[in-house]
């Protein structure tokens, strides 16, 4: 196990109707004056923004707000978020909605402490050291951004879909979970939020780092959990016991919990943000597209941890052909995505004819070289599992 720092101070309120407290903890975490941030429709017709204003009037805590935020994104939102910030003088972000929703939230707070372009921070060219607060409302668990200091934003005029970490600045002081806001997600929607958090567990499983039992059980008995209350929501998405688990189950997938002392991996992610940042595609669905085609790469070059995972989470018989256990689990992955309605291949993202070249330029350009630590992924490599993708 490597050394590691793990700070995670964020406040999480859970339950029913819990979003009627968002004022008294923006209040309670020293808030003047409160910008929501929210995304389309579903937080107004839902009746939750509304909800979510009376609690502030009740703390008596002025708001402004800014609507409009779109799945993937994009900085021209963020941009906007912070001039309507230095110009209300807000002090406290406050995301409605899902993971895109809190990472514009946190991108504004950043942007709003900083002279310079918030951009700055996602391409290396400054670091976070100060920013707004956030507050959560959370109605989309997948992202696990509610309990994380990260953010991911597109740049539109280059199509750069780019990561941030900053697990002290920009983790949020306070997120409100109620499983009840999720029931009305569409299936599909719900689906690829449980890919999500499925990939964000993933990411750290796939580690070399010796002697990380804790780490690797924590991520099996996660990755469990959520399969079987995924056959539950899938049968009844109105079961507030299994949207219950599902909620938390994002936010532990990416609150660094299951990745303590462990070197993570990563590349599904940014081979993702490709396909997602040039095709449009939901993040969720694109990584039920590339993950198996890495699994499936992986059981040709590195097939220990893969194995490891089909005996432990799938109940595939350990044998001395480790190639083969892997492949095993990647069908047992690729038949349960399908089971929830994701595609697992371009054809089915809806892509015929991916732009293979483009892509793996884009990462490349992006990320370096070498992509990865399960394996270092050359450009070789990664058009290599495009390629698997694709059918």
């Amino acid at each position: 196990m490597n050394n590691f720092v793990f700070y995670s101070p964020t406040e999480f309120v859970f339950g029913k109707d819990t979003e009627q407290q968002a004022g008294a903890l923006a209040r309670k975490f020293g808030a003047h004056k409160v910008m929501i941030v929210y995304g389309g429709g579903s937080a107004v017709k839902s009746g939750l923004l509304e909800r979510v204003r009376h609690s502030l009037d009740a703390a008596g805590l002025p708001y402004c707000e800014m609507g409009g935020v779109q799945p993937n994104p994009v900085d021209t939102k963020v941009y906007e978020g912070i001039d309507v910030c230095k110009r209300e003088q807000a002090d406290l972000m406050l995301a409605v909605g899902g993971g895109s929703v809190i990472d514009t939230a946190k991108a504004i707070a950043a942007g709003a402490c900083y002279e310079g372009d918030f951009w700055d921070f996602f391409i290396g060219r400054a670091t976070v050291k100060t920013a707004l607060k956030v507050g959560v409302v959370l109605t989309i668990p997948a992202a696990g951004s509610e309990g994380s200091g990260n953010s991911v934003i597109t740049k539109t005029a280059t199509l750069q879909k780019l990561s941030l970490r900053t697990p002290a600045a920009l983790r949020p002081v306070f997120s409100i979970l109620n499983p009840e806001l999720t029931y009305t997600l569409p299936p599909f929607q719900t689906a690829c939020g449980i890919c999500d958090m499925m990939i964000h567990i993933l990411e750290r499983y796939f580690t070399n780092t010796p002697d990380v039992e804790i780490a690797d059980r924590l991520c099996e008995g996660t990755l469990m959990a959520i399969m079987k209350e995924a056959y539950r929501v899938k049968q009844h998405p109105d079961d507030y016991g299994a949207r219950a688990n599902l909620m938390w189950c994002g936010m532990i997938a990416h609150n660094g919990t299951c990745g303590v002392g462990c070197e993570e991996d990563w590349a599904s992610h940014f081979m993702e943000h490709e396909v997602s940042a040039i095709y449009g595609v939901t993040h969720g669905a694109g990584l039920a597209t590339i993950v198996p085609a890495w699994m499936t790469f992986m059981a040709g070059h590195h097939p220990e941890k893969v194995a490891q995972l089909g005996n432990r989470v799938f109940s595939i018989a350990e044998t001395d052909d480790k190639e083969e256990m892997a492949l095993q689990t990647v069908a047992r992955l690729k038949h349960f995505f399908r089971y929830l309605g994701l595609p697992v291949s371009f054809r089915e993202l809806g892509i015929e004819h991916p732009d293979i070249d483009r892509l793996v330029e884009s990462l490349h350009r992006n990320k370096g070289e070498q992509v990865g630590n399960y394996v270092k992924l050359t450009r070789e490599d990664t058009r290599a599992i495009y390629q698997l993708a694709e059918v």
